[in-house]
């Protein structure tokens, strides 16, 4: 397989050096991942929209963080369940939490039933059982949620799959193993 380098900034195309200033701005660097999606100026653009947008919905950062490590547990993303435990701690998550989440096991019928939807989306590409959205509407969901809920599952498989297409050197502390 052809080993990927992570870009620098002077190799990227001049239409992603923002989104690369954002994150220095933002984090002090930019991640691995993110520069690495950034050989494509146009997809590295068109991801952050997509996600960026995603912050309005109905999942709120605490919340959207929880599902990333859903899904990122769920594919195998070493480097996304390390990068989204640093940002669930700092979004409120326990690192305990954190490890009951990405098992499905955290003791609360709204997370145990989003962690059945999310896996069933994932096993099943996108079909979930009428039994499973029932609980998931009955947790006072509507169809705009259920649809935010898939976009947010995408986005995050998008990054999970990205990094295991390429490998790069993960730059956050690794996630503890559940």
């Amino acid at each position: 397989m052809k080993a990927f380098t992570v870009p620098t900034y002077e190799q990227i195309d001049e239409t992603a050096k923002p989104a690369f200033d954002l994150y220095k701005r933002l984090l002090g660097f930019m991640p691995n991942l993110y520069a690495t999606i950034g050989y494509s100026a146009v997809t590295l653009n068109a991801y952050l929209a997509y996600t960026g947008a995603q912050v309005k919905g109905h999942f709120h950062g605490k919340e959207r963080e929880a599902i990333y490590l859903m899904v990122s547990q769920l594919n195998y993303c070493e480097y996304c369940l390390a990068s989204h435990t640093v940002s669930a701690l700092k979004n409120g998550w326990k690192e305990e939490d954190t490890l009951l989440l990405r098992a499905g096991k955290y003791p609360d019928k709204k997370w145990e039933t989003i962690y059945a939807v999310v896996k069933s989306i994932i096993d099943n590409r996108g079909e979930v059982s009428d039994e499973l959205l029932a609980s998931f509407f009955s947790l006072g969901y509507k169809e705009d949620a259920l649809i935010e809920l898939l976009a947010l599952v995408n986005s995050m498989s998008f990054t999970n799959y990205a990094y295991r297409l390429t490998k790069i050197p993960i730059d956050y502390p690794p996630a503890k193993d559940i």
